[in-house]
């Protein structure tokens, strides 16, 4: 069987794009939610009993979230890259080859947008494939554990992959009248 070597770059880099496009979406989601609180509880369901020597836990309240934000933004993912355009294409009858030669301005304009309106950091310093330690009281959200967790930390493991932040998410403001739910317009040649 003969394998086409462009095929592990292709689904590597489209791995990359789309992790960090769902990594961006929570992001500016989180960013541009703002402080809002969910709403209250639906006064017709009834409240859980609780025990006369328990302290009732404070349920922490949900952030909304901001779907004209990610709209924006993957707006702009299309007009640069035709990122839309891209993952609705049915892939199947095309060839490794082309399907690299397409990625590669998929790449190009997504990363073009990410410099222009993120700043992007490693979560952790160090080298991937190097040994690190987790400490007690380590952050779950900047550091996901995976394999064989067994016991309390401190963990000690290879790192797979440094992970991402965002120091900055600064996207241009919405004219008024923008619809955001318009990815993209349609096109008409005359």
């Amino acid at each position: 069987m003969d394998i086409n070597p462009v095929m592990p770059t292709t689904i590597d880099a489209l791995h990359l794009i789309l992790g960090g496009l769902g990594f961006i979406l929570l992001v500016v989601a989180v960013l541009r939610g703002g402080g809002k609180k969910a709403p209250a509880p639906d006064s017709a369901t009834e409240p859980e009993p609780v025990a006369p020597a328990a302290t009732p836990t404070p349920t922490p309240a949900l952030k909304s979230n901001d779907p004209e934000s990610a709209l924006q933004l993957l707006g702009l993912l299309q007009q640069e890259a035709r990122f839309v355009d891209f993952l609705q294409e049915d892939l199947t009858g095309f060839s490794d080859a082309e399907i690299g030669a397409v990625s590669r301005v998929l790449h190009e304009g997504s990363k073009k947008v990410l410099d222009q309106y993120f700043s992007l950091v490693p979560v952790r310093s160090e080298e991937e494939e190097t040994q690190v330690t987790l400490a007690a009281g380590f952050d779950p959200a900047q550091n996901r554990v995976t394999g064989n967790v067994v016991g309390e930390p401190p963990f000690s493991g290879v790192l797979v992959h440094r992970g991402w932040k965002a120091v900055k998410a600064d996207l241009p403001r919405l004219a008024p009248g923008h619809d955001p739910k318009v990815i993209a317009p349609a096109e008409v040649e005359l």
